[in-house]
């Protein structure tokens, strides 16, 4: 009874471990022994990239550990390879399968909030397909009316083009909105409503419905603070000369 305990003491005990620091398992294949792969942040302070971690490839293998405060957006850079694997960092068990030929096929998983990152990334891919598709057929098209000099054409496939980008812009704004809406839990959407909250254009009212639906532990990262202190800006400021009184004004 008592190795039973002992036993149950000890999973319990690895459990809790693996759930307070991070371990990334990585593979890329075709990339030689002794190459490194370079995790990399955003610097708060100058906004550049920031190099967190530096690990070699054994037989294209990689592994990177730690401990994360709070879920935090973070770039892999593997040596040779032109671009940038994103993903986001947080205590789990993170696998990441990097296609070192098309980076955007890369395969990342193990966490909620990975998991929910590809899943969005795929579903936004869906939705621009369409703008990838037209630009494969028509660049010959397009190429060939430049150094003809065809207006007509180059217009024509302008105007084209920038319907579908408008309306796939469209989309994809409703798609950032209504995930925002359905997922209080996902790092995704504090990310969203923190990009919401700088556009100007975005009704602050709305902003804050989203924020207060927030799962607590999003509202204490920093993106979650950076979002309760642009509200708060937002109700300081002073309304124009001629605006409505706002409630409890003398009227």
């Amino acid at each position: 009874m008592k190795k039973i305990i002992l036993l149950l003491s000890a999973t319990v005990f690895l459990i809790s471990c693996s759930k307070n620091k991070y371990v990334i398992s990585g593979t890329v294949k075709g990339v030689e022994n002794g190459k490194t792969v370079i995790m990399e942040t955003t610097d708060p302070v100058t906004q550049g990239l920031l190099a967190v971690d530096t690990v070699k490839i054994e037989n294209g293998k990689f592994e990177i550990t730690g401990k994360a405060l709070e879920p935090a957006f973070h770039l892999l850079q593997v040596e040779g390879v032109q671009g940038k694997v994103p993903f986001i960092l947080e205590n789990g068990d993170i696998t990441i399968e990097i296609n070192k030929d098309s980076l955007n096929k890369s395969k990342i998983s193990g966490t909620y909030n990975n998991d929910e990152f590809s899943s969005f990334n795929k579903e936004l891919m869906e939705i621009q397909k369409s703008l990838v598709d037209f630009q494969t057929k028509n660049t010959p098209l397009m190429n060939t009316a430049q150094q003809t000099k065809d207006t007509a054409v180059i217009n024509k496939l302008m105007m084209e083009f920038g319907k579908l980008q408008q309306s796939i812009g469209e989309t994809s704004k409703k798609k950032y909105v209504t995930y925002a809406e359905t997922h209080p839990k996902s790092f995704i959407t504090v990310l969203i409503i923190q990009g919401m909250s700088g556009d100007p254009a975005v009704d602050i009212k709305k902003i804050e419905k989203l924020y207060a639906g927030l799962d607590e532990s999003l509202k204490a990262t920093k993106p979650g603070k950076a979002i309760d202190t642009k509200i708060k800006e937002s109700k300081s400021v002073p309304p124009m000369p001629g605006a409505p009184a706002g409630p409890g004004s003398a009227k």
